[in-house]
């Protein structure tokens, strides 16, 4: 699975290197470190007042600190749990 998360000037802003600190405590916790790739993007237009945006195998999602335990095990954890990435 290849995590991309935004880090232009908006992102930047909205806690872009907060989002990339969660991400790799929890794949850390989680022993996910040979299923992810977790790299930087700059802006991808999808720019939104409710976060920033990370890009998970080129699905755009927006993440902040209040929705990202639920973004997590949605969008990261189950997925590979399932084998579905």
């Amino acid at each position: 699975m290849i995590i991309r998360v935004c880090v232009g000037s908006a992102c930047h802003l909205k806690g872009s290197e907060e989002i990339i600190e969660l991400l790799q405590n929890a794949i850390a916790e989680h022993g996910l470190d040979l299923e992810i790739t977790l790299g930087g993007i700059f802006c991808t237009g999808h720019c939104s007042p409710a976060g920033v945006t990370v890009e998970v195998d080129d699905v755009l999602y927006t993440v902040s600190r209040e929705n990202f335990k639920e973004f997590f095990r949605e969008h990261i954890l189950t997925p590979i749990k399932e084998g579905m990435r």
